[in-house]
């Protein structure tokens, strides 16, 4: 009993010292030599771009000054995540131009579920880089780097590529699974016939988890999925009548649903911890995070909340048809309708789906000090196990 006393005051006060150095602490405390990162468009860099072509302009703007891979004005959430622990942002597994995969990669693409789709990109939206693909992708990454480190003709490479080593003491950082519930809605499901799925999906989260750990993974930073109830792109397809929509004019519904999601994988990652004895894992509530913001938006110098900066249009300024950048043909010329608003600094959604660069900062500096993270500890001790 004392051991333990005495190893959760040690926790405790390095959680208070952290809230006042968290930056410092980032660098030095857990030492991850790289990031590994899997998920959909909330932290995708470049995969889906590098697959199907480039989001195009105004893409970027606000801080890439142009077109960088992300479904986003600027940086995300990963970028600042990364950024954090003085590591370059990570570069797209899928993207072969100027990718430099020392510091680790992003196996993430927008449009990403947890569960493989039985439709193509262009019928549903969704990415055929389903979790269990961007797993096979990390696993071939992982057997080639280890073939081609044996290897002593080729200096440029080994550049380029993580160590061998890195693997097992780097950060695998997860944030996917909202569009499996979309998709399910998306196909007329009912909420019940997809809350029936979530077990499913679940599950096969957590046997993505555990190969992970099988190939070494050790320190896991696992985001649970936001209100995406409140995204223009959903309430703008009417899966709701106005009669569902709470007094924030989000769809209550698909909030619980989210909020149930999160609930059985807040129960998986419990699990885990019990199964993978070696493992540190850390549960991030990006839900509270994402629907304080957006609830209270004007009191963190927010405002329109669920209306989107660059879109058409409409009681949220998105059109399906029309989207960020998009054009409109007007007595024959193309006329570009979707335009990014006059500041985004001050708006949470940027197209619609995504979040702008300013929201996702705010998010991260939320979560950064484990102020939302089950251990309650910071993401500079996310190596650590509870």
């Amino acid at each position: 009993m004392l051991v333990m006393e005495l190893r959760c005051q040690v926790v405790m006060l390095l959680i208070m010292f952290l809230s006042y150095h968290v930056v410092d602490a980032s660098k030095n405390l857990c030492d991850f030599p790289a990031i590994f990162n899997f998920g959909d468009s909330n932290s995708d860099t470049g995969g889906l771009s590098a697959a199907f072509g480039q989001a195009g302009p105004p893409h970027g703007e606000s801080f890439f000054h142009g077109p960088a891979g992300r479904y986003c004005d600027g940086r995300l959430v990963i970028d600042f995540i990364a950024q954090s622990f003085g590591k370059p942002y990570l570069s797209a597994y899928l993207d072969a131009l100027r990718s430099n995969f020392s510091h680790g990669a992003n196996f993430a693409t927008a449009g990403s579920t947890i569960r493989p789709q039985n439709t193509t990109l262009h019928q549903s939206g969704f990415s055929p880089f389903s979790l269990n693909v961007q797993w096979y992708q990390f696993n071939d990454f992982h057997h080639r780097v280890q073939m081609y480190r044996t290897q002593k003709d080729d200096e440029v490479f080994k550049k380029l590529m993580p160590k061998t080593k890195d693997f097992s003491r780097a950060l695998y950082t997860f944030d996917i699974g909202q569009n499996d519930l979309t998709a399910g809605l998306f196909q007329n499901l009912t909420v019940d016939e997809v809350r029936a799925n979530v077990p499913d999906i679940v599950g096969q989260f957590k046997d993505v988890i555990k190969s992970v750990y099988d190939q070494g993974g050790r320190s896991f930073w696992i985001h649970n999925t936001g209100p995406f109830g409140c995204l223009p792109y959903v309430m703008d397809r009417q899966l709701a009548s106005a009669g569902q929509l709470d007094k924030y004019g989000c769809v209550g519904s698909f909030n619980e649903l989210a909020q149930f999601f999160n609930h059985r994988l807040k129960e998986t990652v419990d699990q885990l911890r019990k199964e993978l004895p070696k493992a540190a894992i850390t549960y991030v509530d990006i839900y509270s995070v994402k629907y304080t913001l957006i609830t209270q938006a004007t009191r963190y110098g927010f405002m329109h909340p669920l209306r989107a900066c660059c879109g058409h249009g409409g009681k949220y300024n998105y059109n399906i048809h029309v989207g960020c950048g998009g054009k409109v043909k007007v007595n024959g010329k193309d006329i570009l309708v979707a335009k990014s608003c006059d500041d985004p600094t001050v708006m949470i959604n940027w197209d619609g789906v995504h979040y702008t660069q300013a929201a996702n900062k705010w998010i991260f500096d939320q979560i950064v000090n484990g102020s939302f993270s089950d251990p309650p500890l910071p993401l500079g001790l996310a190596c650590y196990k509870h």
